[in-house]
């Protein structure tokens, strides 16, 4: 079982204590970032038919290069492994090259950023793939995604056998080599949110009684060798993993998440650049993460107990405050301010987030949202 909470106080471990402001500059593996806010990977559903960056896509990292780190939305490392239309995907050299186009515009506005590797499993559907959909067993999310045909039920998958597991495990070291010639500064290993490898650490959607399967160190598996096999291609310092303890993203039923997700945090490759977590509603349980991560963590905490919702900079600068992380992820407020860090030091206003724009294409709700200067 994990450790509890500190009682009372909020006091941080000892050897974790330190943490004191937004804009401190910090580090993370091979990163030197100029502040501790974060933008959070959120897809928007703007890549090329093919899985292509565009130059819209540039325009929009750019214009939020101010945050001390970018993380860019879920991308699928192999065909098999798209979740939704519009995804990029950085399995083709074209798909790499289309890329650079992104990481030197954010780099020439001196930013950093890396980019979220995924895998959706059963979280797609065959008008997508053009076949069947693959995950851990033949157990359906009960979930829908949305394809050219429009939002359609995820059908039942195939379950992987030993073969494709290793090929999915090498798709993600090779998506992560073509993410360093794209000119990234790290990737993230997505092992949240529904996605393949959530899908093997949870017993509802992992039914196998091979060594993938069945105890806790089985279903921890698939993500440690990922993991490991994206590192020793890149190098730890440049690789991060996202976890979603308790989320019930795309059909995840959470059951025994405390013994998962601790076993999983002990047994992740040393040196890592980060651990981001995303933090559904037990701070206990974030607390104790906290406690057995020895590197820099990044926290894209729940607002007031809740899954979901806006995270303010009064709620980062909580988190720092109380040192329960290194850095802050911000998710709606990052994509509606392109200038997310000088409107904090400014104390808002904040641009409000156009939600019927986010998956909708094109560039309204995309790069049009104004700054502070352009406001005034």
């Amino acid at each position: 079982m994990f450790e509890p909470a500190p009682t009372g106080s909020g006091a941080a471990p000892e050897s974790l204590a330190g943490v004191k402001d937004l804009f401190d500059r910090a580090g993370a593996g091979k990163l030197r970032l100029a502040n501790r806010i974060v933008m959070a990977p959120m897809t928007r559903s703007r890549a090329g038919a093919d899985g292509t960056a565009t130059a819209a896509m540039a325009r929009y990292y750019a214009q939020r290069a101010g945050n001390g780190l970018i993380v860019a939305e879920s991308t699928h490392v192999c065909a098999g492994g798209q979740s939704a239309i519009g995804m990029p995907g950085l399995h083709t050299a074209e798909q790499a090259r289309s890329w650079r186009r992104v990481t030197d515009a954010v780099h020439d506005a001196g930013g950093r950023i890396v980019v979220q590797l995924m895998h959706a499993g059963r979280v797609s559907h065959p008008d997508l793939l053009g076949g069947p959909t693959v995950a851990p067993s033949a157990v359906a999310p009960g979930a829908k995604t949305f394809t050219g045909n429009g939002f359609v039920d995820c059908p039942t998958p195939a379950a992987l056998d030993p073969a494709g597991i290793a090929a999915v495990v090498a798709d993600f070291a090779a998506a992560a080599a073509r993410a360093m010639e794209a000119g990234f500064d790290g990737v993230e290993v997505h092992a949240g949110n529904g996605y393949l490898i959530n899908q093997f650490l949870d017993p509802k959607a992992n039914r196998r009684t091979d060594s993938y399967g069945g105890s806790v160190e089985n279903r921890i598996r698939f993500a440690i060798r990922t993991t490991d096999e994206v590192a020793t291609a890149i190098g730890p310092e440049r690789t991060g993993v996202r976890i979603s303890p308790w989320g019930s993203s795309f059909g995840i039923e959470p059951a025994d998440d405390a013994e998962v997700y601790t076993a999983l945090v002990d047994a992740l490759p040393g040196a890592l650049a980060y651990l981001h977590v995303r933090e559904v509603a037990d701070r206990d349980f974030t607390w104790a993460l906290r406690r057995r991560w020895r590197g820099p963590l990044i926290l894209n905490p729940h607002p007031d107990g809740l899954d979901g919702g806006t995270v303010t900079a009064e709620r980062a600068r909580e988190v720092l405050r109380e040192d329960l992380a290194d850095l802050v992820s911000f998710g709606e407020l990052a994509l509606a301010n392109p200038d997310l860090p000088a409107r904090i030091r400014a104390g808002g206003p904040y641009n409000e987030p156009d939600r019927a724009t986010f998956y909708a294409g094109g560039e309204p709700g995309f790069t049009d949202y104004p700054t502070l200067t352009e406001e005034s």
